[in-house]
């Protein structure tokens, strides 16, 4: 049985500064809690940068209780965090930082990219993290493109990136807490691909670029679409050639609360975050400059 589809959304457009940026969620139509355990998304670019330009604006700041991925499309990305973790990820590499208990971290982007500036586009994903772990200690790891698998399948029309998870008999480089299974996959105009995906698991689908169609339903460049949880299989055919983020893993069921960088289960555990970050407990800001 097919799954049907709830609802197509498109991403809002809210520019941080100078940087374009679509928000797929949370928004007025999908809360954040949605799509249970994805829960935030930000797509920044596609853009051109000058040379001698600022690089990204995402001096440091705080997190607790979830997991960021970001995937860097195009241009690089620097990290680094109070835990010690201190990369530069190019094209087609993908950072996957567990928060945990709480750390600090920094994104910006590298001196060279600053210097001779070039194309940039950046997805994050924040996932949530159950109770049991919301206080697990900070991990990062980030991988180049090379660390990276690629699947091919409909005759090389279709490139899928494994990120987490098994996918087609293939592990994914990187190993999270819980089931979650993270791929984005490229398109050649009319190259399909079919997934059977249990019905207790929630889809995450979004359109990086170009248009696809989704068990008989178009869906263009900046759209996240909704699917309920009906049925299990999923048909994905390139209508141009395309880019999709997808991702599928169980729901936590848990109670949510959530308010700027930090994710938990209860308002008091929120502001428990707060107190904690304000007397020093996740690291110093000053150290990441």
């Amino acid at each position: 049985m097919k799954r049907t589809i709830k609802a197509i959304h498109k991403a809002v457009y809210e520019p941080i500064g100078n940087l374009v940026t679509y928000r797929a969620m949370p928004t007025e139509a999908v809360p954040m809690n949605a799509i249970d355990p994805f829960i935030f998304l930000n797509h920044h670019g596609y853009q051109e940068y000058l040379p001698m330009n600022g690089g990204l604006p995402f001096g440091p700041h705080p997190h607790r209780g979830f997991e960021t991925v970001t995937f860097i499309l195009a241009g690089d990305l620097t990290h680094k965090d109070s835990s010690g973790a201190n990369s530069i990820i190019k094209e087609g590499g993908v950072q996957w930082m567990t928060a945990g208990s709480g750390l600090i971290h920094a994104e910006v982007s590298s001196e060279a990219f600053k210097i001779q500036g070039g194309p940039l586009e950046i997805l994050q994903l924040w996932v949530n993290l159950p109770a049991q772990f919301k206080l697990t200690k900070p991990k990062y790891t980030g991988l180049q493109k090379e660390a990276i698998p690629s699947i091919a399948s409909d005759n090389g029309k279709v490139i899928l990136h494994p990120v987490s998870g098994l996918w087609n008999g293939v592990k994914a480089p990187f190993e999270p807490l819980t089931d979650i299974h993270l791929s984005w996959i490229e398109f050649s105009e009319g190259g399909s691909i079919n997934f059977s995906i249990s019905s207790l698991q929630n889809i995450f689908f979004y359109v990086v670029k170009g248009e696809v169609n989704v068990n008989g339903t178009d869906a263009g460049m900046h759209h996240l679409v909704q699917l309920n949880n009906e049925g299990e299989e999923l048909a994905v055919t390139g209508n141009t050639e395309a880019v999709i983020l997808f991702g599928y893993a169980t729901p936590f069921n848990e109670p949510f609360a959530a308010y700027g960088p930090f994710v938990m289960n209860s308002r008091e555990e929120i502001m428990n975050a707060f107190d904690e970050y304000n007397n020093g407990a996740f690291g110093r800001a000053e150290d990441l400059n």
